[in-house]
């Protein structure tokens, strides 16, 4: 009987260690971030946790990690698939001398590989690298953001995934040392990048850097005041209802091809530069007082 007891005692003390491990290493889908959080705390609604770095180890793949209130979160490097969402708070992440963002998403299992991040302030204070960097990843969603302050890159893309697609809408990238957002490692043809609805001013290199081969489309987007508008080498890009002013060259087209529809090109040093590349422009478009316009490698006709 003493040893019946003393067995069923080592087996009760053995399911609680379990449970107490599965509870330990359990993640929630949805995770919770605030100013007077805690990284100890399980990162409930009624137990947040006090940074994204914190947070993000207890979200469960294709997870969601929110915002309780406004705060600086800190810099994050993101390994799996995941949502930061804090559209209805300020989600700061102030990132002197480190990158804000980090996104390598390398597991097998994560077949989504896929970021979306929302509603977020990251600032760079002039000495952060970059605001967002790519590593590895098939997907990037940046909503409502803003960007500033890095001494590389607002969005620095490094990966030749050919399942990668990056979408960019209500956002500002601006006053980054080298460029708003540069895509030269870009490398698959079947890679395609969104912009629309932004602001990228102000940076000391080009708006948009994009090279080798890849689709890129940019509407209804504001780039003001950079060393360069858009610079493209091997990319085909659709430039559509923007407007480009007190840039260095507006649009330039190292190779590949540019197509111009309803933009705005004013006041630039140079609006068109098609330096070995093609420029096309739709006949529709508002190219004047830079100072030297330039003109299309070639026009295409409307139907």
């Amino acid at each position: 009987m003493f040893k019946s007891k003393f067995t069923l005692q080592i087996f009760v003390l053995v399911l609680l260690t379990i449970g107490f491990q599965v509870s330990i290493n359990a993640q929630a889908t949805r995770t919770w971030v605030s100013g007077v959080g805690d990284d100890v705390n399980p990162c409930s609604r009624t137990a947040p946790c006090k940074t994204f770095a914190g947070a993000i180890s207890k979200t469960a793949t294709n997870g969601e990690i929110n915002c309780l209130d406004s705060g600086g979160f800190g810099g994050v490097t993101i390994t799996k698939s995941i949502s930061i969402d804090c559209s209805n708070e300020i989600g700061g992440i102030l990132a002197s001398g480190i990158t804000g963002v980090t996104i390598n998403i390398t597991a097998a299992a994560d077949t989504k590989k896929s970021v979306r991040l929302r509603g977020l302030q990251i600032n760079g204070v002039n000495t952060g690298i970059s605001g967002v960097r790519v590593v590895s990843a098939n997907s990037l969603v940046v909503e409502n953001t803003v960007i500033d302050g890095f001494t590389l890159h607002g969005i620095s893309v490094e990966t030749s995934a050919n399942a990668l697609k990056i979408s960019v809408d209500n956002s500002t990238l601006r006053n980054n040392g080298q460029h708003g957002m540069n895509g030269f490692l870009i490398g698959s043809a079947t890679a395609s990048i969104s912009i629309s609805d932004s602001d990228i001013s102000k940076n000391a290199g080009n708006a948009f850097n994009f090279g080798v081969a890849t689709k890129v489309a940019i509407q209804e987007t504001n780039m003001s005041g950079n060393g360069n508008g858009v610079v493209i080498t091997g990319t085909d890009m659709t430039l559509s209802r923007c407007v480009l002013i007190g840039n260095g060259t507006a649009v330039q087209s190292n190779s590949g091809t540019v197509r111009l529809f309803g933009n705005t090109i004013v006041g630039n040093v140079t609006g068109l530069l098609g330096n070995g590349g093609s420029i096309l422009s739709y006949g529709n478009n508002a190219i004047d007082g830079n100072t030297t316009n330039g003109t299309s490698t070639g026009a295409v006709l409307q139907n």
